[in-house]
């Protein structure tokens, strides 16, 4: 997905990626530093996702009347995160150009949803990102369990796993190799502890933190903006509102099973050029999963998916 409009490289124009995005008013770094711009009215309405600019996106700004910078074009987008509440009818890009998404979920306080999880690491996939799933909070009394049962279900579906806790440190330098190595996105439901993270790796940013609610134990939401932030050692990260209610958008039916890592090996040999890996015969999918080579946890969150898409 990408937004094009203007003309990249004219006299005057300086290149940058954008880092903030806040009322209108977008903070772009460039070679020569960070500065504020706002977008060029016509771009409101061009590209597939009307005025939308976000963070990680690259950007021509040119000076305006006054010394003001107004963004002038947007380069096309190599990745893209992309969600889309159940409530709403348009598919909402939240960052561009990422390497990594990286779904964070809680092994307790708040209770872990597979179904959130699965939907979240379609999203990653969909926008071509690699993925990779956070296991927080492993310190907490009575959490080993569930560690060990997500753990054996993700490596199983071919997802890359990592068990951390920012209070102990357990596995808090694998998570710092990923972050540190290129650009990265935290997902997932508010309160699973994406800022805890980010703060354990790098305290400077004291970004705000909040304990899960006593009685409804669903954390609350406690980033407000979303944030490209460079860290000090390395890669960037995107600090993004937390979000409980996943719905997709942005992803075709027909591309969905692609999103499932697992599916891939058995795709291309099924006996329907367009099947659905739903109900057709002699489907190489729903063989994999009478063989046990794909889990039907995982294929029943792929059926939910397709129905809704």
């Amino acid at each position: 997905m990408g937004v094009n409009a203007g003309r990249a490289g004219a006299p005057g124009t300086r290149a940058g990626q954008v880092i903030e995005a806040v009322g209108g008013v977008y903070r772009v770094r460039t070679d020569e530093g960070i500065v504020e711009a706002s977008l060029r009215g016509r771009l409101k309405w061009t590209g597939p996702v009307p005025g939308k600019v976000v963070i990680g996106d690259r950007v021509e700004i040119v000076a305006g009347t006054g010394g003001a910078f107004v963004i002038e074009s947007v380069r096309e987008r190599r990745t893209f995160l992309s969600r889309w509440a159940s409530s709403g009818r348009i598919a909402k890009v939240v960052a561009a150009n990422l390497d990594t998404l990286l779904v964070v979920a809680s092994v307790a306080d708040p209770r872990p949803s597979r179904e959130v999880i699965d939907r979240m690491l379609v999203m990653g996939a969909s926008g071509g990102m690699e993925v990779r799933l956070v296991l927080n909070k492993v310190d907490l009394v009575g959490s080993r369990a569930v560690q060990a049962e997500l753990e054996g279900a993700y490596r199983a579906a071919g997802c890359a796993v990592l068990a951390t806790s920012a209070v102990t440190g357990k596995g808090m330098e694998a998570f710092r190799a990923v972050i540190h190595a290129g650009s990265s996105a935290l997902a997932g439901p508010s309160g699973v502890g994406k800022s805890s993270l980010l703060n354990a790796v790098e305290p400077s940013l004291d970004l705000r933190t909040r304990r899960v609610g006593r009685r409804s134990r669903i954390g609350k939401h406690t980033t407000v903006s979303s944030r490209l932030i460079a860290l000090a050692d390395g890669g960037h990260v995107a600090d993004t509102p937390g979000f409980s209610d996943v719905g997709l958008g942005g992803v075709a039916a027909a591309e969905l099973d692609r999103c499932f890592a697992e599916f891939r090996p058995f795709l291309g040999t099924c006996h329907f050029k367009d099947c659905t890996h739903v109900h057709e015969p002699d489907c190489s999918v729903l063989a994999a999963v009478a063989d046990g080579h794909i889990q039907p946890e995982r294929h029943r969150s792929y059926r939910t998916i397709l129905a809704e898409l």
